[in-house]
């Protein structure tokens, strides 16, 4: 059997900068980020699957790759971005300078310091895990591209290493960084981040 491809695209710059967006606040791409992920697929081989976060921020560029390089396209609800709870829509200046405490206190433990009404860590990393093992399954032997967030990658990377979803903000995932996990016989292989 031949091993399956994951190539895992962070969404690029979107309109407003950034900013903790999680899964309530969705700015579609910015020009920038338009451009920083035609740059990033230029000279790429072909995928077989794109498979994509519902969030426009993704969902926008993955539908015209899928259409402009007649490639299917596969929607999973569960690799939308862990709600942030108070922290979305604003900057980690104002976040830094307002909330200091919590934000020192997530970044200590993000396990257990969650933002105000944010997605449990744990809770977020099991419905990506989920999510992406099921995807593995299903397209098995396939060269894909998943169009995701920060947060998405994180837990999927993480949950390939089986290291704690503590350690997966230790992790720096770019703009339109593309990021490759192999999987054959001996299960999965971290191969590149931000590539």
């Amino acid at each position: 059997m031949n091993d399956t491809l994951i190539d895992l695209i962070r969404h690029g710059e979107p309109e407003g900068g950034s900013l903790f967006r999680g899964h309530t606040v969705d700015d579609p791409l910015s020009e920038k980020g338009w451009q920083q992920m035609q740059t990033a697929i230029a000279g790429q081989p072909a995928w077989q699957q794109i498979i994509s976060s519902p969030m426009q921020r993704c969902l926008a560029f993955a539908e015209q790759t899928a259409s402009d390089q007649a490639i299917p396209l596969e929607i999973v609800d569960d690799f939308r971005e862990v709600g942030f709870g108070h922290w979305e829509g604003r900057t980690r200046d104002d976040i830094k300078q307002h909330d200091t405490e919590e934000y020192r206190a997530f970044y200590r433990d993000p396990v257990h310091h969650r933002p105000v009404g944010a997605e449990p860590l744990d809770a977020f990393v099991e419905r990506v895990s989920l999510a992406y093992d099921a995807i593995i399954d299903k397209h098995a032997g396939k060269h894909c591209l998943l169009v995701a967030h920060a947060g998405v990658i994180r837990a999927i990377i993480s949950h390939v290493l089986d290291a704690p979803p503590a350690a997966m903000y230790k992790l720096k995932i770019v703009n339109a960084g593309i990021s490759r996990i192999r999987h054959g016989e001996n299960g999965g292989v971290v191969e590149s981040i931000n590539g």
